[in-house]
């Protein structure tokens, strides 16, 4: 079960060691004041192996070709590229 810390308005801070599930305090214990407001404080994170530095995302040899709109066939640049060229009459 997790502890979380809490702040009454009148600036205590005090500790609960409940579950998630279970409501918050209604008041402070220390002068009975309400409400009361969770503290949050910001998680470590750290960041471990490669992959995480501008040297280690691949070879930098993709980069991304800006959308250009075209309405004369209404179909889209990626849908063109997705399909094979057609055949001419005469390479059949």
């Amino acid at each position: 079960m997790p502890t979380y810390e809490y702040k009454c308005p009148n600036g205590h801070t005090f500790e609960i060691f409940k579950r998630i599930a279970e409501p918050a305090p209604e008041k402070c214990p220390v002068c009975g004041a309400s409400p009361v407001e969770t503290v949050l404080y910001p998680v470590p994170v750290h960041f471990r192996g490669s992959g995480f530095y501008s040297t280690d995302y691949g070879r930098g040899g993709r980069k991304k070709e800006p959308v250009k709109e075209s309405g004369d066939s209404g179909a889209s640049e990626k849908e063109k590229k997705d399909k094979p060229p057609e055949k001419k009459a005469a390479e059949a």
